[in-house]
C-alpha cells in the first residue's frame, strides 16, 4: 500500500481532540509554567532607532526592592551567534556592543523576585545615547539596497519583445505596509538550567530550531538543552526565528543559576518578534486584445532590518501565476532601522499577490474581457518555469465552482452598474496559489500491549490542528478507532520535525507519520513471519489490510489477529517503529509539486457619501489536496479569510517618521477587524489527492489570506471605477 486510500476516518470533520484541555484551563501555555524558585525578567528597550549607547545607570534599579541582577552589554558575557536555519540567518544576538539599531531594541534585562518588581525596576535604569539619523524609507537613497537576496529572481522569455506586441500595456505602483503578527498569546519564555542542561519552555512554531540555536549560541551540545512547547498561543508566523528574549531569559537563568521567566509585553510584541515587511512594488503587464496574456514584469523593494536577511520575494509569484511566455521578477531590499521582520501569515504571497491580481483586473478592463474569463483563459496547464505537468492543479476547478457558488453571473459588466439603494455594490475576484514547501520530517509510533497507539514528533500545533489530524491519520493507518490513538508534540526530545509555518508542516508530518505506521505493520508481520500460530504467517504488507484493531488478508478478512494478541503471545509490551519523509524532488516524478490553489469571490458595499466600506459575503474556493479533517480544514480557511480582510482594511503598523517609535503598538491603537466586520464566509474544497505525496496533502495555512487583497480591492473598483493601489484601504481613498 503506498498511498492513503480514503477511509472512514481521515477526512471526517472531528471535533478538536485538545479542545477539552483548552476549554477547561488544563492545557498548559508557556507563561502557565512555574518552577520551585522562579524569578521574573524584564526588558529594557532603546528609546533611539540608531546611535550609539554612551552610558548606562542601573544603580537605581539594583537597588529596588527584589532586584536580582541587570544585565547589560557592558556586564554580558560574549555569546556566539545564532546558526544558519531553513528560514536563513538567526536574527543578530542581543547586548553585542553599544551599537543600536533600532528602536525598542533590547540593551538590558531586569531580573527580580516578582514580574511587578523587574518591570518597575526596568524603568529605574537611566540611558545616555548618541544619536544619529534613522534610515526609515525605503526610498531613501542613503539606504543599501541588497539585490536578488536569496537568488530567487526569474526571467523567461523577452519581456520587451512581449510588450511590443501588446495591444493593451497596463501598469501601476501599489504598496504595502508593515504589519504586525500579534497573536493573542503573549510570546513567553521560561529558561530553566540543571548544570550545563537547559531546559526552556517557548511560545514557538520550531522546537528544534530553538534547541540548535541555544546550542550554538552557548556553547552546549544539543543533547544537552530541551524544548518544551506543548500549547502555543497562536504565531502567524512570530514563533519561527529565535529571538533575542529568549536568549537573555537563557542567558539570565545561567547568571543567576535560578529558573526565569520573561513574558513580553503587548507592546514589546510589535519590536521584538517580527513583522511583515512593507513593499512598493512596480508591475506591468502586456496582453492582446483577445485576451492572451505576452508580457509581466514584476519590481519589488521591501525593507529588512541593519544586520539580518529575513528575505520575501513579494514578485515571486507572479513567475509561475499564469501561462505567460514572457515573464520578468526582480525583488531588492533596503536596510533600515527597524526591528527585525519575519515571516507573517502568507509571507511574500500576501504583499504579491495583491499587485500582481488587481493588476490583472485592469488589464482585463481594458480589454473589455470580463475578469473570470480573462484568468480562465490564461490559466497555466503546466508549471510555468519548469515546464512540467503539476502533480495536481485544481484553480480551473476553483474559478469555475466558485463562481457559481458566489453567484458570479449576476455580476454587472461596468464599474458603478450595481447598486442596492444608496449603497454602491462591487464584486471583485482574485486568482490564488501558494509555493509548494516541505522539508524532512520524522515520527515515533508505537502499538501498546493494550491496542492503544502512541505517536510522536517534535512539531507543534499553533491552532492549525495537528494534534487532531495526526490522530486521526494515525488512527486510519493503523485501523484503530481515534479515541484509542493519542499524538504528542511539542518536545524537541522527540523526533525531528520542522517549523509550523510555510504550509508546508501538515505535508511532511502526514508522511512521516504514513512511513512509520507502514514500517509498524511490517515490525509485526516481522513478528510472526514463522509463526505457525498466526494466521499471518509469512504474508507481506502488500498482503493486509488493517481495520478494528486487527491486521488481516485483503482478500479474507477473517483471518488475521490483533495487535493485542501478537504481544501478548511474543511477550512484548509494546512495538515501535520510526517513519520519516523527505521532499519530492521534480526530477524524481517527472510533475512539479504543486501548492495550494485558490479563487476568492468578494462582494463589498460602499456609501459613497460617507465612504464607508463593508464586505458583504466571500467565498473561497480551494484546492489543498486530499483534506485530513473538513472542519479544521475549514477553520484555517476562515481563519486566513479574517486575515485577509484585515489586511486589506484595516492593519497598518505605524512608524514615526523621525523617532522610528512604533505609534499604535497596542489593542487600541492597532486597527483589526472585529466580529462585525467579518461577513459570512462560505468555503468550500475542490480538486483531490496531489500525486507528489503518499498522503496527498497540501498545505492550507496560507492559501487563506493570499488573494483577499486584491479581491476586495477589485470589487472596490467594480463598485466605484475607483483603483485603489495602497493598503489598507481607508476611508479617505473611498470618498467620492
Amino acid at each position: 500500500m503506498t498511498t492513503l486510500e480514503a477511509g472512514r476516518i481521515v477526512g471526517a470533520g472531528l471535533d478538536r481532540v485538545d479542545a477539552p484541555l483548552k476549554v477547561t484551563g488544563a492545557a498548559q501555555y508557556p507563561n502557565d509554567f512555574t518552577l520551585p524558585g522562579m524569578t521574573h525578567a524584564a526588558l529594557v528597550g532603546s528609546t533611539i532607532a540608531a546611535g550609539r549607547i554612551t552610558g548606562i545607570d542601573a544603580s537605581e534599579a539594583l537597588a529596588a526592592p527584589g532586584v536580582l541582577t541587570v544585565i547589560t552589554h557592558l556586564t554580558a558575557p560574549r555569546l556566539e551567534p545564532g546558526p544558519m536555519t531553513l528560514l536563513g540567518g538567526s536574527p543578530p544576538t542581543p547586548l553585542r556592543d553599544d551599537r543600536i539599531l533600532h528602536y525598542g531594541q533590547h540593551i538590558a534585562i531586569v531580573v527580580a523576585e516578582s514580574a511587578e518588581q523587574a518591570r518597575h525596576a526596568a524603568r529605574l535604569i537611566h540611558i545616555r545615547y548618541e544619536a544619529t539619523e534613522a534610515l526609515l524609507d525605503v526610498d531613501d537613497p542613503r539606504a543599501e539596497i541588497v539585490v536578488n537576496p536569496w537568488g530567487m529572481d526569474t526571467e523567461r522569455g523577452d519581456v520587451g519583445a512581449g510588450f511590443a506586441q501588446a495591444d493593451v500595456v497596463v501598469e501601476g505602483t501599489y504598496t504595502t505596509p508593515d504589519n504586525t503578527n500579534n497573536p493573542l498569546g503573549l510570546m513567553t519564555t521560561v529558561a530553566s538550567w540543571h548544570g550545563d542542561s537547559l531546559t526552556v519552555h517557548d511560545s514557538t512554531q520550531w522546537p528544534h530550531n530553538v534547541r540548535t540555536t541555544l546550542a550554538a549560541v552557548f556553547g552546549i551540545p544539543e543533547s544537552g538543552v530541551r524544548v518544551l512547547a506543548p500549547f502555543v498561543g497562536g504565531g502567524f508566523g512570530a514563533g519561527l526565528r529565535v529571538w533575542s528574549h529568549v536568549i537573555l531569559a537563557v542567558l539570565a537563568a545561567r547568571e543567576l543559576k535560578r529558573p526565569v521567566k520573561l513574558v513580553l509585553s503587548r507592546p514589546e510584541m510589535f519590536t521584538s518578534v517580527g513583522h511583515r515587511p512593507n513593499s512598493v512594488q512596480q508591475i506591468k503587464i502586456g496582453a492582446t486584445r483577445d485576451g492572451d496574456l505576452v508580457a509581466i514584469e514584476h519590481h519589488g523593494i521591501s525593507s529588512v532590518a541593519m544586520e539580518d536577511d529575513d528575505y520575501e520575494p513579494v514578485s515571486a509569484g507572479s513567475a509561475v501565476a499564469y501561462a505567460c511566455p514572457n515573464v520578468l521578477t526582480r525583488d531588492r531590499q533596503a536596510r533600515l532601522n527597524i526591528p527585525c521582520p519575519g515571516s507573517m501569515r502568507a509571507p511574500a504571497e500576501g504583499q504579491g499577490n495583491f499587485a500582481l491580481e488587481s493588476a490583472i483586473d485592469d488589464v482585463a478592463h481594458a480589454i473589455g474581457m470580463d475578469p473570470l474569463e480573462f484568468r480562465l483563459r490564461n490559466f497555466a496547464d503546466e508549471h510555468p518555469l519548469r515546464g512540467l505537468p503539476w502533480s495536481s492543479n485544481a484553480l480551473r476547478a476553483c474559478y469555475l465552482e466558485g463562481a457559481e457558488r458566489f453567484g458570479w453571473s449576476r455580476r454587472g459588466r461596468e464599474p458603478g452598474s450595481m447598486r442596492e439603494g444608496n449603497l454602491l455594490v462591487g464584486y471583485g475576484l482574485a486568482g490564488v496559489s501558494y509555493p509548494f514547501y516541505q522539508v524532512p520530517c520524522q515520527a515515533r509510533v508505537s502499538v501498546r500491549h493494550d491496542g492503544s497507539a502512541y505517536a510522536r514528533s517534535a512539531a507543534t500545533d499553533i491552532g492549525t490542528g495537528t494534534y487532531t489530524v495526526m490522530t486521526q491519520l494515525t488512527a486510519e493507518l493503523l485501523g484503530l478507532d481515534v479515541d484509542r490513538v493519542r499524538f504528542d508534540l511539542g518536545d524537541s526530545d522527540m523526533p525531528y520535525a520542522p517549523q509550523a509555518g510555510g504550509s508546508g508542516l501538515t505535508g511532511a508530518l502526514a508522511n512521516a507519520v504514513h512511513a512509520a505506521c507502514r514500517r509498524l505493520t511490517r515490525e509485526f508481520l516481522d513478528i510472526v513471519r514463522d509463526d505457525t500460530r498466526s494466521p499471518l504467517q509469512g504474508a507481506t504488507a502488500e498482503d493486509v489490510a488493517v481495520s478494528d484493531g486487527r491486521i488481516h488478508l485483503i482478500e479474507d478478512s477473517a483471518q488475521g489477529e490483533s495487535y493485542v494478541g501478537i504481544l501478548a503471545r511474543h511477550g512484548l509490551e509494546e512495538l515501535s517503529a520510526d517513519g520519516r519523509s523527505t521532499p519530492p524532488r521534480a526530477e524524481d516524478l517527472g510533475m512539479a509539486p504543486a501548492g495550494a490553489f485558490g479563487a476568492k469571490f468578494v462582494e463589498v458595499r460602499i456609501d459613497p457619501a460617507l465612504g464607508l466600506l463593508r464586505v458583504a459575503r466571500v467565498v473561497s474556493a480551494i484546492d489543498g489536496g486530499r483534506i485530513l479533517n473538513e472542519k479544521t480544514a475549514t477553520s484555517q480557511i476562515i481563519g486566513g479569510t479574517v486575515g485577509g480582510i484585515s489586511q486589506a482594511l484595516f492593519e497598518e503598523t505605524a512608524t514615526d517618521a523621525v523617532t522610528g517609535r512604533i505609534a499604535n503598538a497596542t489593542f487600541g491603537d492597532y486597527l483589526m477587524p472585529v466580529n462585525a466586520d467579518v461577513p459570512y464566509i462560505d468555503v468550500l474544497f475542490v480538486g483531490g489527492p496531489d500525486r507528489a505525496t503518499r498522503t496527498g496533502t497540501k498545505g492550507i495555512g496560507e492559501v487563506g489570506l493570499v488573494g483577499l487583497a486584491a479581491a476586495i480591492g477589485n470589487a472596490v473598483f467594480h463598485a466605484t471605477g475607483r483603483r485603489i493601489r495602497s493598503l489598507p484601504i481607508t476611508i479617505d481613498q473611498l470618498m467620492l
